[in-house]
Parts: structure tokens; sequence; C-alpha cells
């Protein structure tokens, strides 16, 4: 029975506007909206129509005008709950890339340009469920954790905004169908080996004024910091000079997808994304080569480190 009404609250959902994915900002105009009577509705409705029937069966004029009041409040919270969704406006959909199998955190801004504010606003998608309400400047946002299963592209589906307000009697209810997808990573390996050597000497050196090691001693220019000068060895000569250092150089990291080609399809993006990943915590300089793609790198910071898992999730399934 019960599998028979979930396929039927199923088949029912179809028939709700909006009934294909829609561009942002959308404003939600009364014909999107439902309205049905919350538990409590049909109780109060239950307990109204028998005040009506107890007023007229002992002809009590004053017990008749409170159920008369009492119905006319329960109609105008009908009224009260679609105004709470009418003219509200879903801005924008958002959300920040994570690896699949962990929980993104769904953002949906609302805005009411109207002037009224809106209060006790339920967002639902997936099961996942969360409040908001507009504040003085007439926004609002609601978050909602999605879960992930898979690299890629995600679409989020169609997202439930309901409310109960004023008085808990009715539900009025809506859809927002975004057209976007959100990005989810792949999921990186869990205990990658260590990053692949890239060739040749691990490291090398080059002058440089910031440097941690004494080079050489050159004479004074122009424009030298003055905490560079060897005061000692410029006290010996009578004239300026000044200490040169040399830093440590660490040479670009190859991430290549060839060098990793005895695994699996799917355990190869996971070391490759680990492997960025740890690039990127060691600060070192690292490029990605994939099939049938230009070469990403040399680079380090969030751009590069965004661009290559955005390459390595959008990579065809095997």
């Amino acid at each position: 029975m019960r599998q028979a009404l979930r396929d039927l609250r199923h088949w029912l959902q179809a028939f709700e506007r909006p009934r294909a994915p829609e561009r942002m900002p959308v404003r939600i105009g009364r014909r999107r909206i439902y309205v049905l009577p919350t538990a409590f509705g049909l109780f109060y409705g239950v307990l109204v129509l028998a005040m009506v029937l107890g007023a007229l069966n002992y002809n009590n004029n004053p017990a008749l005008m409170l159920a008369l009041l009492l119905g006319a409040s329960g109609l105008a919270s009908l009224i009260a709950a679609h105004l709470q969704l009418s003219g509200l406006q879903a801005e924008a959909l958002s959300a920040e890339p994570v690896a699949a199998g962990e929980l993104l955190w769904l953002r949906l801004s609302l805005a009411a340009r109207d002037g009224r504010r809106r209060r006790g606003l339920r967002g639902e998608l997936d099961g996942a469920s969360a409040f908001t309400g507009t504040g003085e400047d007439g926004t609002a946002e609601l978050t909602l954790p999605l879960p992930t299963r898979r690299r890629g592209w995600l679409e989020p589906g169609r997202l439930r905004l309901s409310t109960t307000q004023p008085l808990g009697l009715a539900r009025a209810w809506t859809r927002v169908w975004p057209q976007q997808q959100l990005l989810v990573y792949p999921r990186a390996e869990a205990h990658p080996p260590p990053l692949p050597d890239s060739g040749g000497d691990s490291e090398h050196s080059r002058v440089h004024p910031l440097g941690e090691e004494p080079h050489q001693l050159r004479a004074y220019r122009s424009g030298d910091a003055p905490r560079a000068i060897a005061w000692k060895h410029s006290a010996r000569r009578d004239s300026l000079v000044v200490r040169e250092y040399e830093r440590a150089l660490q040479q670009d990291v190859l991430l290549d997808w060839n060098a990793v080609r005895a695994l699996p399809y799917e355990a190869r993006i996971s070391r490759l994304a680990a492997w960025v990943d740890q690039a990127e915590r060691e600060g070192r300089r690292y490029r990605l080569r994939l099939p049938g793609q230009p070469q990403l790198g040399p680079g380090r910071g969030l751009e590069h480190h965004h661009a290559c898992l955005r390459a390595l999730a959008l990579l065809p399934d095997a």
C-alpha cells in the first residue's frame, strides 16, 4: 500500500509546473502554486463543521457566529499561504564543487521585490530540507545538502518550495527546476604513492634576493636593500658590497595519464586527482597531461587546481 501511494504521488507530481528545466531567475506566479489543507487544517475544518451543526441544532446564534468566523479565518489562511509564495523570485542556484561521495551544499537565492515579508519558507530536495525567510532587504538563501555519487555534471532536479504560514491550516507549495548543472570532482585515491619524479635532477638553484643560502658578493647598485649590504666586507674593501643569495627551485611535476596506464580507468582518474591535491598542498608547480586534450600548466593555485580537477571530472566514461 505504501509503495502504491508513493507511486501515485510521483505520478501526480509529474503534472506539477514546471514540466521542464527553466533558466534562472524564475518568478513564481500564481498559476504554479498549489494549496491544500494540512492534517491540522482538516481537523480544524471538521471541528468547525461540528460547531455549525451543533449551533443549528440548538438554534444558538452566538455559537453559529463563532463557527462562521472560525471558518472564514480558515479560508483566509488558504489565501495567506498562497501569498507567501506568490511573487517570490528564485534568483540563482550555486554550489562549490566537491569530490564524489561528499555532500554538495546547494544554495538557492530568493528575493521578494514587492516589499512583503515571507516567513517559514521550506526547501526540499532528495529528502533534505531547510527553512528560511526573507529579511528586511527582501532576500533569503536556502542551503541544502545534496549527496553526490559520481564525478561529472550533476543535475539537481526539481526543488520543492513550500510554507504552512500563517496558521498552519494549509500548505502552499511550488516547484523550481533550474536549468543548471553542478560540477562534482572525481574521488581522490585515499592513500596515493608519492608524486612522480619529473625526470633529471629533482631541484636546482638560482640567484634570488630572498633566497636562503649566500651565493656571492658583488658591488652595491642603486636600489639594493640595505639589509643585503655586507657591512664587514664593505669596511675591509672601503666600498659597499652586497650579498647575493640563491634559492632552491623544484622542477615542475608532470602528472601524465600514460604514467598510470597499468590502473583501471576510474582508478587512473582517482590517482591523478590525488596527485593534483598533493602537489597543491606542497606548493609544487605541476602539469596535467590527459589524452585528447591540451596540456594544463605548469601552474599552481586555486584556478589551476580547479582547471585540473574539472578536466579529470569531465573525462568520458570508460
